[in-house]
């Protein structure tokens, strides 16, 4: 009887039903595809590991992976170096340059400048890698042969600088929404202290918003790490185990393109190498994005 008098749903209702299971749906298309992901990577790289040892792979100071025969050498270390030494290099570039944009957008700027400057650093954001390579190539690469003579073609100084470049608005960008979020009666109350501008910004603006910030520099290191076009069309492809930033080298996302459009056996070991050294790359993203919620949490500050 009771279902006799059940009023039929009404549209409304359908609707918000409707929305949550396409939410839902979405949400788990996000985690099968990167299960589907991780799993491709690990049966991948298992079958490169029962040919090469692990040890040998993190030890050997040699990556000769697209040579032929006993030729063939699988140490990914001058890979990681090469790696390394860019993200570095960048991170001198983004992070002053990017930090102290913020603080200025965030503490000095007045609304016509910020709605002027604001554009220009998301547009900067949207420029193609491709053409920051070119830009590297073209411009930057023979600027810096008038200070270093010795400066090769491709190398990972001027590679690293563009990369900085690159992710100055990542960092300018999230470092002044996290300053913004701190409550205005907190600079007030260090005014009221007697406090200058300047102060106010690096003593008290900052450390309050200090959790947002270090996750900035996580997050824009790791679109470093993982960035690709730039360095495989201005560091080079020589894998050289060295620190030394004007000569060519080579980084993991470089020899994955160098790799994946090279002539190669799908079931060859060099095939294979392609995806230990992406599963090597996504260990490095991961444990950096894994710090960067750590620092997050642990020095969050919440205001009411």
């Amino acid at each position: 009887m009771n279902a006799q008098f059940r009023k039929p749903p009404s549209w409304r209702n359908v609707l918000e039903k409707g929305v949550v299971v396409g939410l839902a749906c979405c949400a788990l298309i996000s985690v099968f595809t990167t299960l589907a992901i991780l799993i491709t990577l690990f049966v991948e790289t298992t079958s490169f590991f029962n040919e090469i040892p692990l040890f040998h792979f993190f030890t050997e100071t040699e990556w000769t992976a697209l040579f032929s025969g006993d030729q063939q050498k699988f140490g990914i270390l001058p890979l990681i170096i090469g790696t390394c030494l860019v993200t570095l290099i960048a991170a001198a570039i983004a992070i002053p340059i990017g930090l102290t944009s913020a603080i200025y957008l965030s503490e000095f700027a007045h609304d016509r400048i910020r709605r002027i400057i604001k554009p220009i650093l998301e547009v900067l954001a949207g420029i193609p890698t491709i053409v920051y390579g070119f830009f590297a190539v073209t411009l930057v690469t023979p600027t810096l042969k008038n200070f270093i003579p010795s400066l090769e073609t491709f190398n990972a100084l001027s590679a690293g600088i563009v990369v900085g470049i690159m992710i100055i608005p990542m960092i300018a960008s999230l470092s002044e929404d996290a300053m913004m979020s701190v409550p205005n009666r907190i600079r007030e109350a260090a005014y009221g202290l007697g406090s200058t501008r300047l102060e106010v910004a690096l003593r008290v603006v900052l450390p309050a918003a200090i959790s947002g910030i270090i996750a900035s520099f996580v997050l824009a290191l790791s679109r470093a790490i993982g960035e690709t076009m730039i360095v495989t069309i201005a560091a080079g492809a020589t894998p050289h185990l060295s620190f030394d930033p004007t000569v060519s080298i080579q980084t993991m996302t470089a020899y994955i393109v160098q790799a994946a459009t090279g002539d190669i056996s799908y079931e060859s070991i060099a095939y294979k190498s392609i995806y230990a050294v992406g599963i090597t790359l996504f260990c490095m993203t991961f444990l950096m994005n894994i710090f960067a919620e750590f620092i997050s949490r642990r020095f969050r500050e919440e205001y009411e």
